[in-house]
């Protein structure tokens, strides 16, 4: 029987996950969580390369971990743990610096970005976050990736350390290819619909929140840019309208065709509160189920602590193989 394929993903613990983040990509991993092996990691110890409240840190974790269960994955099928409860992450990265050039982490783009955002503190973590992403995915000899724009450039740093690493020391690592999805794609901003909807972003007219309110999800809609044209067509020169129907059709299961019959003749007004009363009845079954898990800590604690022990083990294997390649002394179990 063929080797099923493993697929690791890395959420950052924002507490906050868009609509654009569960379209493009966690609705998808619902429905490959029986064709993969799964792995999603809350990564909290990239969360602290930026000044942060640790209460909230710690709150924002939770929330994510209930949001990925909430959305159908399930952490009997996946494992779904916290990045920090996984020592191993740190140890690989230490080993993997000694692997990586400093030129090639002076020209990631995203420590330029970050570090123009947050001048004053322009830390090492900072710096050196792309080779503890590295050993994220390298831990778990991990075939794909799921990857957008912004972090083709990272997955192409943990090839290049594992490339250099495999030709000094042998098959050491599986190379991480990107992985694509079948279904699902970018969803775009409701005020600026030419840029990617982001959770960063400063207005919150601009994105849909998970566990956004209906009032809410129906005001932003409502606000959100169309154009002049008054018809509902997807076609070049109409972004906005472009981006609702791609929201619609994602919803509803709808093509396009369907969608322009649907509302021939009909205004942009009742296009946008369609809009927004399919997006509510997609995501209220989340929200009911977020709200249910979040006052249940005793089930995410065994989640993430069950999950963890999970990791690790996966993560030994790899980290075994790679202490023996550099020379380490095997530390012995005195237990065994």
């Amino acid at each position: 029987m063929e080797r099923k394929k493993t697929i690791f993903s890395g959420i950052q613990p924002s507490g906050e996950i868009t609509l654009g983040n569960y379209l493009g990509a966690i609705s998808n991993w619902v429905k490959i969580q029986n064709e993969y092996n799964c792995v999603y990691c809350v990564v909290d110890m990239h969360a602290i390369t930026v000044r942060h409240d640790p209460k909230r840190l710690r709150e924002q974790t939770l929330d994510v971990l209930a949001l990925l269960i909430a959305c159908g994955l399930d952490p009997e099928k996946n494992i779904i743990f916290i990045q920090s409860h996984v020592p191993q992450h740190a140890e690989l990265t230490w080993i993997l610096n000694c692997y990586t050039m400093y030129g090639e982490l002076s020209r990631m783009t995203q420590f330029k970005d970050k570090s123009a955002k947050n001048p004053d503190n322009i830390n090492a973590g900072l710096f050196d976050y792309p080779v503890l992403m590295a050993a994220d995915i390298l831990l778990y000899q991990t075939d794909l990736v799921p990857v957008g724009e912004d972090q083709k450039q990272h997955l192409e740093l943990s090839r290049n350390i594992a490339q250099r690493f495999n030709f000094l020391y042998g098959d050491v690592f599986t190379l991480p290819e990107p992985y694509i999805p079948k279904i699902g794609g970018r969803v775009m901003s409701l005020t600026d619909p030419d840029m990617k909807m982001s959770k960063s972003d400063p207005n919150p007219n601009s994105k849909i929140l998970l566990l956004d309110e209906p009032e809410a999800i129906m005001r932003k809609f409502r606000r959100a840019v169309t154009d002049s044209e008054a018809v509902v067509a997807y076609r070049e020169g109409k972004s906005g309208i472009n981006n609702l129907m791609a929201i619609y059709s994602a919803a509803t299961s709808k093509d396009y065709k369907t969608i322009e019959a649907e509302f021939s003749g009909r205004g942009y007004g009742d296009f946008k509160t369609a809009t927004g009363e399919s997006v509510v009845e997609l995501l209220s079954p989340v929200r009911t189920k977020f709200n249910e898990l979040i006052k249940n800590k005793d089930y995410l604690t065994r989640v993430y602590t069950d999950n963890a022990g999970r990791a690790a083990a996966l993560a030994d294997r790899t980290l075994e193989k790679v202490r023996k390649k550099v020379g380490f002394v095997k530390k012995e179990n005195k237990n065994a």
